[in-house]
């Protein structure tokens, strides 16, 4: 036979968790057709010696539903090996909607997943429905798209302005399952929710799945039960599964799978983490599939505070956050106003915070000072310089803030720096290892690189897991999940989705910032080392980094569709 593409000499990795072993890779039509030691003639020969060839990565819970409109390779997922992304999580997708709503739309996603709205505002909306969506993505593509129906944009759609209002009527439910069923018969993965109360709009309501009640929720599940397909993921159910097991009970109500955010080490909840594993070790023992996602990435944003949403949830900081620079400086200069921020956010007065914990100021460091005189407090917490400045916490932030007319570069990370703790969560059986976000908070974070993260600082430096295990999670383990049957395994008759990578080298490289999206808007940028090429659908879509100029992603579609479109 004359292949395609033959990989030969690499140390074969091929995502069932099974021992490594040397032999070549044999690809036709967009197929694995041969594995062993083969000398076919070929069009094109990778010698891949010294390398890993690996199934490519799955980068299971992004939000580049605007973004693969004008960038086809979602970057920067592809360039740590990801071959096949997921959009539409936590309940925004951007279909189905109405003419004259998309702006509203886009609102939900701009603001929730920190998506500039002047970039959103570029989009030509030149669809209505999810079935219309899915075919306008499904071509011009670079990695492949797997997508959910978002029910913030179904509950939108059914009930307009009164989706952040009220719950709904019988009939709006039924008219709601309705867009639901066209959007899996068209080929949506699954359907997403939301039960995250740090969602909101760019108003401060909550975003319209958070109105919804149970029986919304639970009679929109049920039409993937009827149909026998997809999967539930759901925002924010890591709370709502602690206190009243409501992702485990949609999960077993449905016989789906529901996979939520998230299983992770927290300083705002200390020790929930492992009360959260003992509760889904006791709903997994029952027999119901409901699994938290987890990332081996510190959850971190770079900021400055013209533009945050590090204190979004406070009824006294989060307006402010919401207003102009020149309000922002004179509500921040009123004695008055420090009072109340001291008493909501120092003494937590009117309880916890939904995004920082009650020590925050110890996990929130000055990257760079723009006044020279101000450079000692580079690398410095808040609370490190409150203390050298002997002031209170309030004082010493808002001063600096002022001083630098809110251009003080701060980094905040409280999530994921326990290391003990996030080695545990990482090997844990029964959460789902994902969780970059690409496309989302392009301004504030970079998760892109969870797959090159696990590879260099979890197995190869820490070694927490070894390589088949962590090729295994990042491949087969979220195939299976999200229903991707013909991926994530190299083998015979599957698709050629591979990743060839350097294990000795692979690694995430430090952030930088670009101004490349629409309207010229900033964006962090996380590269990679030692991914030598990813290859979808049997063609190299990036060698050695740089793109080929071949697009051959697809649409990913669930098991009903194709059992209807044989």
């Amino acid at each position: 036979m004359a292949y395609d593409l033959l990989i030969k000499n690499g140390r074969i990795v091929d995502g069932s968790g099974g021992p490594s072993y040397r032999g070549d890779v044999a690809v036709k039509d967009g197929k694995i057709v041969e594995i062993g030691k083969l000398s076919g003639p070929a069009a094109r020969t990778v010698d891949a010696a010294g390398q890993v060839v690996a199934p490519g990565f799955i980068d299971n819970h992004c939000h580049y539903d605007a973004q693969i409109t004008w960038d086809p390779l979602c970057t920067f997922s592809c360039d740590h090996g990801a071959t096949s992304v997921v959009f539409g999580n936590c309940s925004l997708s951007l279909a189905p909607v109405k003419k004259g709503q998309e702006d509203r739309l886009c609102e939900f996603l701009s603001y929730v997943e920190a998506i500039p709205m002047e970039v959103l505002r570029t989009l030509e909306f030149t669809w209505e429905s999810f079935p219309e969506y899915l075919d306008n993505l499904d071509h011009h593509l670079g990695v492949n798209v797997g997508n959910f129906i978002g029910h913030t944009a179904v509950r939108y759609y059914v009930m307009g302005d009164e989706c952040q209002k009220r719950t709904a009527t019988d009939d709006e439910i039924r008219q709601m399952q309705d867009l639901v069923r066209d959007g899996m018969k068209a080929g949506a993965l699954g359907l997403s929710v939301s039960r995250n109360q740090g969602h909101f709009d760019p108003q401060g309501v909550h975003i319209p799945a958070i109105w919804a009640d149970e029986k919304e929720i639970f009679a929109l599940g049920d039409v993937l039960r009827e149909m026998g397909t997809g999967l539930i993921q759901s925002g924010g159910g890591n709370g709502a599964e602690m206190k009243d097991a409501v992702m485990s009970r949609l999960s077993e109500a449905t016989g789906r799978t529901v996979v939520y955010n998230n299983l992770g080490q927290t300083m705002r909840r200390p020790g929930q983490w492992q009360k959260q594993m003992v509760q889904v070790d006791a709903t997994t023992a029952k027999g119901i599939r409901a699994f938290p996602m987890c990332t081996p990435n510190r959850i971190t944003d770079y900021f400055q505070m013209r533009n945050t949403q590090t204190f979004r949830g406070l009824p006294v900081w989060h307006p402010i956050c919401l207003s102009s620079p020149e309000e922002q400086l004179k509500a921040y200069a009123d004695p008055e106003i420090r009072k109340q921020l001291h008493a909501e956010a120092v003494e937590f007065k009117n309880g916890p915070a939904i995004g920082i914990c009650s020590t925050w100021w110890d996990y929130m460091v000055v990257q760079t000072a723009v006044l020279e005189k101000n450079k000692w407090m580079e690398g410095k917490t808040i609370g490190e310089i409150a203390n050298a400045q002997n002031k209170g916490i309030i004082d010493a932030f808002l001063d600096l803030t002022i001083e630098e007319n809110l251009d003080t570069e701060l980094l905040h990370g409280e999530n994921n720096v326990d290391d003990a703790a996030v080695a545990q969560i990482l090997t844990y059986p029964n959460a789902v290892i994902g969780l970059s976000d690409g496309g989302a908070h392009v301004q504030f974070q970079s998760g892109y690189g969870f797959s090159t993260r696990l590879l260099s600082e979890w197995v190869r430096e820490k070694g927490v897991m070894t390589l088949e295990q962590a090729v295994r999670r990042l491949t087969f383990e979220s195939a299976s999940i999200f229903g991707l049957h013909d991926r994530g395994l190299l083998r015979p008759g599957m698709v050629a989705d591979i990743v060839i990578f350097d294990p000795d080298t692979v690694k995430p490289l430090p952030l930088e910032v670009l101004h490349d999206f629409p309207s010229g808007a900033k964006r962090i940028k996380e590269p990679a080392q030692g991914i030598h090429m990813t290859i979808v659908n049997g063609q190299i879509l990036l060698e050695d980094g740089k793109h080929t100029g071949n697009l051959p992603g697809r649409v990913l579609r669930n098991t009903y569709y194709h059992a209807n479109h044989a």
